[in-house]
């Protein structure tokens, strides 16, 4: 599937474009702003383009009201056609953000609620225990689904099927950890019917993975254990934790491809969550060589800060407006860019990285040397985050520093 060769640069759309807060009754075209970063995204060396939420809404995206329009503060269906097509002419899938275990208090069908109470048309479409009704994680503006109703299901298949005919390559379906597995398992047969090719991926934080999807039918779940535990290891200098993550993910990798990050739309960015920047390349060696189809938040290629917080508009900070055009990026995160484009390099030459399983050679608090291989084919990696050096032999240096046989303190190689 070509999924196997992807690896994508997430955009959350509402911030990097500079849209208001809330919603406008204007109709402003803002996402083809996106279309000035496409060959940016080439030049990085990603194939993919991850959308967050880009359908009418009441304010940050996740309350959908219409997820049949593009939200005004964004354009409209031209305007998103015509992203698709840009992307597509230069080989770079598009997957969407859907919104489907909960929506705004503004859709027209709990509205409708709110309007005739519980003998309302749609009122089952809602969990109801009226006048209050279930919501999403205490957020009473977001109101939860009922995923047991057949008008929901095929709602959306609709949805999902409407935006797949005009170009979209895939799905991630938010907070689907909160869906039940066997909603998606009446709602991915019926669009894979029509769209055999398209990618869907669930994010999913805690619990049984390789359950979720094997029940599901989703093609996979985002890999959070191995985002935390990247970081936590390289801030606590203990990589007993990765090399404990590492195996987990291997056995995950026997039934499904997690998809692996560093950082997304709702993580405080890794620059900002590494206590010693010098560990940052230690963690983008271990997004691109591990199995997984790896994903890149839109700034932390160029060392990006931002602080999640757990407050009203605690997202603001890693949701931040991108200037017009990459020409207009500040220098300072040029060298972290080349980084990227250097291991991306490495992860492209070698395709067989998408299902490769790791081997631990050399483990210490502050030293690890892992083998990862599919098949008859294996690279070595080696990282050093303690101020003695790490001793690797021979082999051909794809990336990083060794220096007779050795890494030296805070480093990191890639071997042949």
């Amino acid at each position: 599937m070509w999924v196997e060769d992807v690896i994508w640069w997430q955009v959350f759309p509402l911030g990097f474009v500079g849209a208001p807060e809330h919603t406008e009754p204007q109709l402003t075209h803002r996402l083809p702003a996106l279309v000035n970063w496409l060959d940016y995204l080439v030049e990085l060396g990603a194939s993919g383009i991850a959308l967050g939420p880009i359908f009418a809404s009441t304010s940050h995206g996740y309350d959908t009201i219409d997820h049949l329009r593009i939200d005004s503060r964004l354009g409209d269906e031209q305007d998103f056609t015509r992203l698709v097509d840009e992307a597509h002419g230069r080989g770079i899938r598009v997957l969407l953000d859907g919104v489907f275990n909960h929506v705004g208090r503004e859709f027209p069908r709990f509205q409708e609620v709110l309007e005739q109470g519980p003998e309302a048309p749609s009122a089952n479409w809602f969990h109801l225990y009226w006048p209050e009704y279930e919501h999403f994680e205490g957020h009473r503006d977001l109101v939860t689904l009922n995923h047991d109703d057949p008008q929901v299901q095929d709602y959306v298949v609709e949805v999902m099927c409407h935006w797949l005919e005009r170009g979209a390559d895939g799905w991630r379906l938010d907070a689907a950890y909160a869906v039940p597995a066997e909603f998606w398992a009446s709602v991915v047969p019926r669009v894979r019917e029509r769209f055999p090719e398209a990618y869907l991926v669930g994010e999913v934080i805690h619990g049984d993975y390789a359950d979720y999807v094997q029940r599901s039918g989703l093609d996979s779940v985002t890999q959070y254990e191995l985002w935390k535990s990247t970081w936590s290891s390289l801030n606590e200098g203990n990589f007993f934790e990765l090399d404990w993550t590492l195996r987990r993910h291997d056995e995950w990798l026997e039934s499904f491809v997690p998809l692996t990050f560093l950082g997304n739309h709702d993580t405080t960015r890794i620059a900002s969550r590494l206590t010693d920047l010098r560990h940052y390349p230690h963690a983008l060696v271990i997004l691109m060589t591990v199995g997984g189809t790896p994903s890149i938040y839109a700034g932390d290629e160029q060392g990006f800060r931002g602080i999640k917080r757990d407050q009203p508009g605690g997202d603001a900070e890693v949701r931040p407006a991108f200037p017009a055009s990459p020409g207009e990026l500040a220098p300072f995160g040029q060298d972290l860019f080349h980084l990227h484009q250097l291991l991306i390099g490495v992860r492209r030459r070698h395709r067989w990285l998408h299902t490769a399983r790791t081997q631990t050679q050399h483990l210490t608090n502050t030293q690890l040397v892992y083998r990862v291989s599919a098949g008859d084919q294996s690279l070595r990696v080696a990282l050093n985050i303690g101020d003695e050096p790490l001793p690797v032999g021979g082999g051909e240096v794809l990336a990083g520093q060794v220096w007779d046989g050795v890494v030296p303190a805070h480093g990191w190689a890639v071997l042949g």
